[in-house]
């Protein structure tokens, strides 16, 4: 299954290039709209960093299941002897291996245009790309819910917004740490458990909410 998803990414890249290019592009616009003062840029870069890093994972939630909801191939994969919350990681580890980990690998790139320091460059691709995939779990539980729902995509940030404000609150002030110097460890450790419980809770949950939607 994670072979198909990858051919299919290969057959369709603005699959993925859309949420990169709306990332570079956010970033890209705050030093046009705000000031381009460098000291202004490099206290606000953590969390214009994170919130655009947010809403390009947002960005390509709503075909993880809907496509092949519309295909049929959903209800296949819902009778598949394989169990279906490991097949669901499958998936999420594929959108996270063309989303979340270029966004993280992209991001220093664009750290350069908020004046962040060099030394935060390594700690800011391990934030995300912790952040990123527990951003993709929680994501996965909204996308699954909102299938069978008229303009899912519209509904789908309503319900998984809140759940990333924990996410979105430790990336950040493990930026805004390493840039004032301090210790980053503790937000780092955070990220990381969050990111354990999503692993543990957020196959399954997917699972449900994809029985309950498709039975629904």
């Amino acid at each position: 299954m994670m072979r198909r998803d990858l051919l299919l990414l290969s057959r369709h890249p603005g699959a993925w290039l859309n949420p990169l290019a709306f990332f570079a592009l956010v970033i890209t616009l705050f030093p046009i709209g705000i000031s381009p003062s460098a000291s202004l840029l490099s206290d606000l870069a953590p969390g214009l960093l994170w919130v655009a890093a947010l809403l390009a994972t947002l960005l390509s939630l709503d075909g993880l299941f809907r496509d092949d909801a519309e295909d049929g191939s959903l209800e296949q994969l819902l009778l598949s002897p394989q169990p279906l919350p490991l097949l669901i990681l499958g998936r999420v580890a594929i959108h996270w291996a063309s989303t979340g980990l270029p966004l993280a690998l992209m991001a220093p790139l664009l750290g350069v245009m908020l004046s962040l320091p060099a030394e935060s460059y390594l700690l800011l691709m391990v934030a995300l790309a912790l952040g990123s995939a527990t951003l993709g779990l929680i994501g996965a539980i909204g996308a699954a819910l909102t299938i069978g729902v008229a303009r899912g995509g519209i509904i789908l940030p309503l319900l998984v917004l809140p759940l990333y404000v924990p996410v979105l609150i430790f990336g950040s002030g493990a930026l805004q740490a390493a840039i004032g110097g301090g210790n980053a460890a503790p937000h780092l450790a955070v990220l990381g458990a969050l990111l354990a419980l999503a692993l543990m809770l957020a196959p399954w949950a997917t699972a449900a909410a994809l029985r309950i939607s498709l039975n629904g």
